[in-house]
């Protein structure tokens, strides 16, 4: 998410807008509450039905001190606060001091007063080590350069017994839609295609056993994973293309390069692609997760 953006939406919410990024999409589910032909109450029953599993799979326990790692906005880090409740805490921690501030406030706007941000690296916390109840980290394991420190990272802030739920992408040939926009963006700008595995990819952990096999390096016991079928279901391709265009993915990078012109040829070059996904009365893009648990 750039920082004009973030700029935008704190801004927005200080004259009594809604927090921005709930109009996007959650990952698996969408229905805009500001679009007369979506339906805000499918949106925030899909939503709440996606977070709870994260929830009980982390042990999530009223009362519990939560670490909620690469916390970027912070919509799963008020569902955290929610269930711990006031006398738990939510610490979100995410390496950008500008998107913690969004977090910051729209915790604030929320009345969740038991929520706490600090900037830091997921691979170097810097936080009291046996001091948490339970560590969640949504859609940003896969992205460290190195998943396995971030996952010792976590192990080191849990108390014994602790519990941890991590959520990254699934296998490449089950996510197409990820894969058409980065392809897309790689031809465009000239470069060439890369491993889907490469460490901090989108998939770098979706190769089978691969994730389950880090939790057990890191030193967690109970491992087990959950391949969640989660499609994008957008009213159409250009929605999750808006998405994209508005967040810090790896696509927005790649075509930085590229000027104007350009870069518009790719994007609508990527719309034409995803048309494949059109379905009757919207759009449905199929997207896998790993959903893996564990404890201290």
């Amino acid at each position: 998410m750039t920082g004009a953006y973030v700029d935008s939406a704190l801004a927005h919410m200080a004259e009594g807008g809604p927090p921005p990024f709930w109009r996007h999409f959650h990952w698996g589910l969408f229905a805009d509450p500001e679009r007369e032909d979506d339906s805000p109450e499918r949106y925030f029953v899909a939503a709440e039905a996606l977070t709870d599993r994260i929830l009980a799979a982390g042990r999530v326990a009223d009362g519990a001190r939560v670490l909620d790692v690469a916390a970027g906005a912070g919509d799963q880090t008020l569902d955290l606060a929610r269930r711990v409740g006031a006398s738990g805490e939510v610490v979100a921690t995410d390496l950008s001091p500008q998107i913690l501030a969004l977090a910051a406030a729209n915790a604030r706007r929320a009345g969740c007063t038991n929520v706490r941000t600090q900037v830091a690296d997921g691979e170097d916390l810097n936080v009291e080590p046996s001091s948490f109840d339970a560590a969640v980290c949504r859609l940003g394991l896969m992205l460290f350069a190195d998943p396995l420190r971030g996952l010792q990272q976590m192990h080191g802030a849990l108390r014994a017994g602790g519990g941890v739920c991590t959520m990254v992408f699934g296998r490449p040939e089950r996510n197409p839609c990820v894969g058409i926009v980065m392809s897309s963006a790689l031809r465009h700008a000239g470069l060439p295609p890369r491993d889907p595995f490469q460490p901090g990819g989108l998939f770098s952990l979706g190769k089978p056993g691969a994730i389950d096999a880090l939790f057990a390096r890191a030193g967690f016991k109970e491992v087990a994973t959950t391949v969640i079928d989660a499609p994008f279901c957008l009213p159409s391709a250009r929605h999750y293309l808006d998405f994209i265009r508005t967040s810090a993915s790896p696509v927005r990078q790649i075509l930085s390069a590229l000027d104007a012109g350009a870069a518009d040829a790719a994007w609508a070059d990527m719309e034409q692609r995803l048309q494949a996904f059109n379905a009757d009365g919207g759009w449905v893009g199929p997207n896998e997760l790993l959903l893996t648990a564990a404890r201290r």
